[in-house]
């Protein structure tokens, strides 16, 4: 069971037993607890936490946990909060495209299911890919270096930066290169550098939910470039740039999110110039080089190594290939706009915290590290296949139009007669959540679609039962 399972039921079940302690009493201890219901001290600490932090109980360093004695202080009454919604909205008659912060998309990926729901809409690797014990080493060692709690350079640490510049390639090199922290954070920046309120911004369509809030957040209007499975279609690019004026086009030229596709060498030349042509930008995020399967072949370089002229603002980040709280992640741009884009990021955050950076130093330096990317690229594979000829046996209904060679997921098409939302509420009764296709699309989708995560699972078993699970739940719409 993951450990925040039985945090859960082990919450669950003292909370429904303290009626058997008078208030002010004494539960059992740590101990005890461990023993009777066969957990660990962690679980057994994290469920008191949670109990505390509802005020059910006390917990007291050295004597223990105590059921808290009923507040005799009456609540206060509530506020009224109604005002805001005419201030909030006051200003969005004058903006040409108005702010609006919609996070559901984002929040299918990061909310963690109940009990006993298989995670097919996950965003991270499972625990169990996650380099645990290197990043603890990594951060216990980091701690340690002198001046590590100190104030770190805004641009990031020099070895740090000079990392991901040798990761890029080309001729990028450390002074080209802004630490952020994580790849959401260095789009977030980016979207702000390149583009005012009010103005489009050329997406691949479909594309990741994330960066699409965040362009709309920022008062941006997200402009759709159809992708077929070899990515964007260059001449649908350059007619959007034509009809719209857009100086920006965000892009995922490698195993893109969530289609899994890559850019073939052509058309990764044809983006870069039609840019140029345009006076444009492309926002290149290169989120997952390092979730590439084993029978990837030769990965293309990314679009920043061939771009002498600054057109392309690259960023990536170590999120996705080792922890969700290893938030260490790089800008890269040439030319005026990176003066501007280490402008926006001082003002908004001053810098990554020092700590984190060195551990994230200490972690891609260390032996281990080399070995995780191997373990990660042969256990998604695995992964990948189980999925796919699970799905062929049992889903045949659903269209696969790609096979990944990288990545985390698979991007399926429902058929016409399969409403999503419903498919997506049957598979929650059924046990398993996978993630919506509709906030992939900034305009109107040609179909309904999910999107299934083989990487936030255990493995292949899990893989087996949500399939299954799917299974059902298609099977109860048809009834």
């Amino acid at each position: 069971m993951q450990e925040r399972s039985s945090v859960a039921d082990l919450a669950n079940v003292l909370r429904r037993e303290l009626d058997r302690y008078s208030p002010g009493g004494k539960l059992p201890s740590s101990r005890a607890l461990v023993e009777r219901y066969r957990v660990s001290p962690v679980t057994v600490s994290r469920a008191l936490a949670r109990l505390a932090a509802e005020g059910l109980v006390v917990t007291r360093p050295g004597a223990g946990a105590f059921r808290a004695r009923p507040r005799t202080d009456s609540a206060p009454p509530p506020g009224d909060t109604s005002w805001q919604e005419v201030a909030l909205s006051a200003d969005s008659a004058t903006e040409l495209v108005p702010r609006s912060v919609d996070a559901s998309g984002v929040l299918v990926t990061l909310a963690a299911p109940s009990t006993g729901v298989i995670e097919f809409n996950g965003g991270y690797l499972h625990p169990s890919l996650q380099p645990e014990r290197a990043l603890a080493a990594a951060l216990a060692r980091a701690g340690r270096r002198p001046g590590a709690w100190g104030r770190p350079p805004t641009d990031g640490l020099p070895e740090l930066r000079d990392w991901f510049a040798r990761e890029i390639g080309g001729s990028v090199t450390a002074a080209d290169v802004l630490i952020t922290a994580g790849g959401q954070s260095a789009i977030t920046t980016a979207l702000r550098a390149l583009a005012p309120p009010g103005t489009p911004v050329l997406v691949e369509s479909p594309t990741y939910p994330g960066m699409l809030a965040v362009a709309r957040a920022s008062g941006l209007r997200p402009v759709p470039v159809p992708a077929d499975r070899d990515g964007v279609r260059p001449d649908l690019l350059a007619a959007a740039f034509r009809a719209t004026g857009a100086r920006v086009f965000v892009s995922q030229p490698l195993f893109q999110n969530p289609t899994g596709a890559v850019l073939p060498v052509e058309r990764r030349r044809a983006v870069v110039r039609i840019a140029r042509e345009a006076g444009a930008f492309v926002i290149e995020d290169d989120f997952a080089r390092r979730l590439a399967h084993e029978d990837a072949g030769p990965l293309p370089a990314p679009l920043a190594a061939d771009d002498p002229d600054g057109v392309v603002v690259h960023v990536r980040s170590l999120t996705k290939i080792a922890s969700p709280s290893l938030r260490v992640g790089a800008l890269a741009a040439r030319g005026p706009v990176l003066e501007r884009l280490r402008a926006i990021q001082v003002v908004d955050t001053f810098f990554v915290p020092r700590p984190l950076q060195e551990a994230a130093l200490e972690l891609v330096g260390s032996p281990s590290w080399n070995r995780h990317l191997r373990s990660v690229a042969a256990e998604l594979t695995s992964r990948r296949t189980a999925m796919a000829a699970a799905l062929a046996q049992h889903l045949p209904e659903l269209a696969l139009p790609h096979l990944p060679s990288g990545g985390q997921q698979l991007w399926l098409r429902l058929p016409e007669s399969t409403a999503e939302p419903a498919l997506l509420a049957a598979a929650l009764r059924a046990g398993v959540a996978v993630a919506p296709g509709r906030p992939y699309f900034c305009a109107e989708p040609p179909a309904g679609h999910v999107r299934l995560s083989f990487a936030g699972v255990a493995g292949p078993a899990e893989i087996a039962e949500g399939v299954r699970r799917l299974r059902a739940a298609h099977d109860e719409l048809r009834s």
